[in-house]
């Protein structure tokens, strides 16, 4: 593959992780906005272990999506109270909050003899360790593709424990889950925590990527890009939002005919997409439809 192929697929395999986390919410019956501060949660995190603090990259990129999944947990158990309108905003401004923040953190050590670390609206320099480690553009994609393989496998053996049933059921009507014994902000809180540490995974397979972060990277327009993927691929299941990033990165960012509409045409076909099928082209009619002919 070219370099600009490789490019594009690893962007796709990125975003996934984002759409997924969106996704997930989605599922729970909660529309976010604010995605993208876990992104760059698992971005910063995961940065500094391995760049200021040579942590090895797995444990970094880990260490980033445990910090991911705990901020969302507490960011949930907060919020969670709230529902509808009210939560799209409160975690719109969790995820403002973090990036001005973020515009303020200054946290450099000295690392073989220069300054290495988030250094506030300048940004998060020498995220180096795929290329001290030799690692080419297509290696790593074979990284973030064998990473965004195990969250899907981890989604799909949570379904097949019915795990996504009782998220689905808690999503589409928590007082018929309460009365089954469920605990709809504990399941929510869970979903959310999920949801966190999936999109540090991406943040944290970002910042490696592109060795150099900033805060005005993590704006709301990533979140809003992130939940519209969720809604135009589809609710039915995790392969929808990755559908969506198909559609947006993989087809409108690379067709030249789109340059400089991109986004006029990505909002319009995702206005028709939703008029067309509320809950995504991927919808769980569809899934369900498919299930019945695979186990034929």
């Amino acid at each position: 593959m070219d370099g600009f192929t490789i490019s594009v697929l690893s962007n796709i395999a990125l975003f996934s992780f984002l759409a997924i986390s969106a996704w997930l919410l989605l599922v729970a019956g909660e529309i976010s906005f604010g995605q993208q501060a876990y992104f760059a949660i698992g971005a910063y995190t995961s940065g500094i272990a391995s760049a200021v603090w040579q942590w090895p990259f797995v444990f970094a990129v880990l260490l980033g999506a445990l910090t991911g999944a705990i901020v969302a947990a507490i960011v949930a158990r907060v919020t969670l109270r709230l529902s509808g309108l009210h939560y799209a905003i409160a975690t719109l401004a969790f995820a403002e909050l973090l990036r001005a923040s973020l515009n303020v953190i200054h946290y450099q050590r000295d690392v073989d003899g220069y300054l290495t670390g988030p250094d506030g609206a300048n940004g998060f320099r020498d995220i180096r360790w795929v290329y001290d480690a030799g690692i080419g553009a297509g290696q790593y994609l074979g990284i973030i593709l064998a990473a965004l393989v195990m969250v899907i496998a981890a989604i799909a053996l949570i379904t097949r424990a019915r795990g996504m049933a009782v998220l689905r059921l808690v999503g589409e009507n928590p007082t018929l889950a309460a009365m089954q014994g469920l605990s709809p902000s504990r399941v929510k809180t869970i979903a959310a925590a999920a949801a966190g540490a999936i999109a540090a995974i991406g943040g944290g397979l970002y910042a490696h990527m592109a060795t150099y972060i900033e805060p005005a990277q993590f704006s709301v327009m990533i979140g809003v890009h992130a939940l519209s993927y969720g809604l135009m691929g589809g609710l039915g299941t995790v392969l929808g939002p990755i559908l969506g990033v198909f559609i947006d990165i993989g087809a409108l960012e690379t067709l030249r005919i789109f340059a400089g509409y991109r986004m006029i045409v990505f909002g319009g076909l995702v206005a028709v997409i939703l008029i067309w099928r509320p809950r995504g082209l991927l919808d769980e009619t569809l899934v369900r439809r498919w299930q019945k002919w695979l186990r034929r």
